[in-house]
């Protein structure tokens, strides 16, 4: 983690005026035949499929002379590395990315298409992190934190500053929740433009820990085993970030659970209203 405090709106701005040329303005689609109505915000469109280049080019960029000196590294399940290795290729950087040996082989390849260096460790965060430490001691990389991590925050917070942008009468955000750092960042910006607004977090029911952590007050880590049984393989996190938890205890309405048959249809692409509606009703 770095840094004190909550990230501010004026850094989430800072942010989105570095990603200008770097990062899609997606739009808010509506999702046909939903009542009430629901926008769906399609990050899959940014050039990396996924709102993790936010995040990644901000905080390459919040370290840039470093960054370019001695390159950066990251640990990723696979979507952090890919954005991470676009971004450092877009700005002339060596990357090295970490990434669990089960990380889908279409997320390692865009890795590597970009140039960046891959290290396969076992599946947990624990051995994510120690190997990424490990690196950075070494080499003197810059790491680059999945989610726990200022500029990370920031970066994905201009999701929110589009979305207030764009629908400023906005009632209920819903975000789904890994590391903690999208919505984080959502949180901070939606809830500075449209205070009425509330965030809600998503997360799969065979990885609740930041559920579990919101009701217990403390950050829960869940064993990696446990977490592996979601196909949702980008939320497979065993625990929320400081940073990302301090922002969600204050910021956050709740968090609800999405079950395994949910999450296989929304993972598809294919949203099912009536599916849709009956898991956001409930937790």
């Amino acid at each position: 983690m770095s840094g004190a405090g909550l990230v501010r709106l004026a850094e989430i701005q800072d942010a989105a005026r570095g990603l200008e040329r770097v990062a899609i303005r997606t739009p808010l689609l509506p999702v046909a035949r939903l009542e009430p109505s629901l926008l769906v915000k399609p990050e899959s469109l940014q050039p990396t499929g996924s709102f993790k280049l936010r995040g990644a080019y901000t905080a390459i960029m919040a370290s840039e002379q470093a960054a370019r000196r001695h390159g950066v590294v990251a640990h990723s399940s696979g979507n952090h590395g890919h954005a991470v290795a676009y971004a450092a290729a877009r700005l002339g950087v060596r990357a090295v990315v970490v990434v669990p040996r089960t990380a889908p082989k279409i997320k390692t390849d865009a890795i590597e298409y970009y140039g960046a260096e891959l290290v396969r460790v076992e599946p947990t965060l624990a051995a994510r992190v120690a190997a990424t430490a490990e690196l950075a001691a070494r080499h003197g990389y810059v790491p680059i934190p999945p989610f726990d991590d200022r500029a990370v925050i920031a970066g994905q917070g201009t999701v929110g500053l589009e979305i207030a942008a764009d629908c400023p009468r906005v009632g209920l955000v819903l975000v789904p929740v890994s590391g903690g750092g999208l919505i984080s960042g959502i949180a901070a910006a939606v809830r500075a433009c449209c205070p009425d607004a509330a965030v809600v977090g998503v997360e799969p029911a065979l990885a609740a820990d930041a559920r579990e952590s919101l009701r217990r007050g403390e950050r829960v880590s869940w064993p990696a085993a446990d977490v592996q049984r979601t196909v949702a393989d980008a939320l497979r996190v065993e625990q929320l970030g400081e940073l990302p938890f301090a922002h969600i205890r204050e910021l956050v309405a709740g968090i609800v659970t999405v079950t395994p048959p949910a999450v296989a249809v929304l993972s598809g692409g294919n949203i099912d209203p009536a599916l849709l509606a009956a898991t956001l009703a409930g937790d």
